[in-house]
């Protein structure tokens, strides 16, 4: 269909050298995960629906610009949103939520920390190779199905570290997310923030402002869990 394809453009955004095309698949996917990340603020389990409709475009358009390990994060905020949405509905015995809004305690922090820095490290010294690897498995599997594509040309990591911090904690913040843990609004915050940068340097302008309106809504869910926290303690 049309309105999968990245070259069908809504409208011409006149940013930065030339300008930004805007698709209709980019344009709707951007629209639900700013959608998903404000109602998640707002503790409002329908995020969980327009995050689903944004990791299933944007892994669309991933495909299409041959960005597979990008795609491959989307599979799992995809299988993230499905747990999440699981666990926020979760009731017990006394029909009462079973999950609150809350903060890491001291040793979870040390561990989630330990291991973040952990795998960061980890990734960057190995981004291209990782990276590499999982665009094969990628390409393979979609072969395997009946797609007609070929193994891109994988140009080395502009940015290994950020790259790196970015994708890992990107992963860190969805998985404490689902468990109403406060901190992933202030990871969200730092992911965000280091996505401004980038992409403006990369002169993705588009992109630099889609991220610094997530800061905006990161920083205000930050701000209401910490009070629903405050409220309840």
């Amino acid at each position: 269909m049309d309105f999968f394809n990245i070259n069908n453009i809504l409208v011409h955004i006149p940013l930065g050298t030339g300008g930004y095309n805007l698709s209709y698949i980019e344009a709707i996917g951007t629209v639900a995960g700013l959608l998903c990340i404000w109602l998640a603020s707002q503790e409002k389990i329908i995020n969980y629906l327009f995050g689903l409709i944004n990791v299933s475009l944007f892994a669309v358009i991933f495909f299409q610009i041959q960005l597979y390990a990008s795609l491959i994060l989307q599979i799992f905020f995809f299988a993230a949103n499905i747990y999440g949405w699981y666990a926020w509905s979760r009731v017990n015995e006394q029909k009462q939520i079973e999950l609150k809004i809350r903060w890491l305690n001291p040793k979870q922090m040390a561990i989630v920390a330990a291991l973040s820095i952990f795998a960061i490290l980890i990734m960057t010294f190995n981004i291209d190779q990782i990276f590499g690897y999982m665009a094969k498995m990628v390409v393979l599997a979609l072969q395997g199905i009946g797609f007609n594509i070929i193994m891109p040309d994988l140009q080395p990591d502009a940015f290994p570290f950020w790259d790196s911090v970015m994708t890992i904690l990107s992963i860190v913040a969805m998985i404490l997310m689902t468990r109403k843990h406060v901190e992933n609004w202030l990871i969200w915050v730092i992911i965000n923030v280091i996505s401004v940068v980038i992409y403006y340097y990369q002169g993705v302008l588009a992109m630099s402002l889609q991220y610094i309106i997530l800061t905006g809504i990161a920083l205000n869910g930050a701000r209401l869990w910490i009070k629903t926290v405050k409220h309840s303690g």
